[in-house]
């Protein structure tokens, strides 16, 4: 009874003994605890999602721009393809995802052009994302088959007017950026072309070189092996100066139709809210991604120039995009539910 009475006391006590060491060593260890808690960015695997099929162009520049971020951060940087509804679903998936760098996507010019075409579309554009930077722009080549018989632009221009409603062209489907492209040109060249819209760019193409439509806005890269084997024509080219991949394929603008600027771009976005800081590194380490020679070989032979813009800058370029494509659209008819 004695021995246990006397352990019992030793327990009681040795808790008191202890209370001034933990007066001490509690503030200090409360102290360390944000500290502990807040972990260097990135800490763990970042998801880019894509949201078109893989195979497409924006599919190849979201893969390669998250190895490149994933080899300077030392974290994998992990792609997920999310198809569907021309790229609102896997924007959609983006904007309601955490805002916490963990997060990222790669986005064509459907991104600005769904503003206007989408009536219900299920976020903002501008609110619910945190620009990071422009990754390139590029431009279209207006090509057509061989068997169409112009070589110049003007020439073009006098058979769509002699034609009215016969010269066809395809597009990747009603409100791609090809479409679009065509919708400008018709406005600002006063012809009447035929659109025939297609499930991709990849059969459009494949139309064009059957002879199946008689012209097409083509992507550089992918128009470029049949204009080498002579089964494309480049008549002119949409940006505002000439290709430096085809120097001698002259502009739109300065070919008749003074003004007719379309590109094509590649942004890289994260979900609105995105804390500056991370928005920030971001930033820097796509920008040193793209400023590297092996990059902008790359590119280069995809028929693309680096940007590597600021998120204030690439916040303006889509507020203008959009407000540039959104009048066209409605011209045209296309909107969709």
């Amino acid at each position: 009874m004695y021995a246990g009475r006397l352990l019992s006391r030793r327990a009681q006590a040795a808790p008191r003994r202890a209370r001034p060491a933990l007066a001490v060593l509690l503030p200090a260890m409360l102290a360390l605890a944000p500290h502990a808690a807040a972990q260097p960015y990135p800490s763990k695997p970042i998801r880019m999602v894509i949201p078109i099929a893989a195979g497409g162009g924006t599919d190849a520049m979201g893969r390669l721009i998250a190895q490149r971020l994933g080899d300077q951060m030392g974290v994998s940087v992990i792609v997920e393809n999310r198809a569907g509804a021309g790229t609102v679903i896997g924007t959609e998936i983006v904007a309601r995802a955490p805002a916490d760098g963990y997060t990222l996507m790669t986005v064509a010019p459907e991104f600005v052009i769904n503003p206007g075409l989408v009536r219900k579309l299920p976020y903002d554009p501008i609110r619910d994302f945190a620009p990071i930077t422009q990754l390139t722009s590029g431009q279209y080549y207006l090509s057509t088959h061989p068997s169409v018989p112009v070589k110049t632009l003007k020439e073009f221009i006098a058979l769509a007017r002699s034609r009215p409603g016969e010269v066809t062209f395809g597009s990747s489907g009603n409100g791609s950026a090809n479409h679009l492209a065509g919708v400008l040109f018709q406005q600002m060249t006063g012809t009447k072309l035929v659109h025939v819209p297609y499930k991709g760019a990849g059969p459009a193409g494949a139309a064009l070189i059957g002879g199946q439509i008689d012209f097409m806005f083509s992507n550089i890269a992918s128009a470029m092996p049949y204009l080498k084997s002579g089964k494309l024509r480049a008549i002119a080219a949409t940006g505002e100066k000439r290709p430096a991949v085809t120097p001698g394929v002259p502009t739109v603008s300065e070919s008749g139709v003074p003004g007719y600027v379309v590109t094509g771009f590649f942004l890289l976005l994260a979900p609105g809210n995105t804390p500056k800081e991370i928005v920030g590194r971001l930033n820097a380490e796509a920008v040193k991604a793209l400023q590297t020679s092996s990059m902008k070989d790359t590119l280069a032979t995809l028929g693309l120039d680096p940007v590597g813009s600021s998120p204030e800058a690439t916040a303006a370029f889509i507020k203008a995009e959009i407000g540039k494509w959104t009048p066209i659209i409605r011209a045209a008819g296309a909107q969709t539910d």
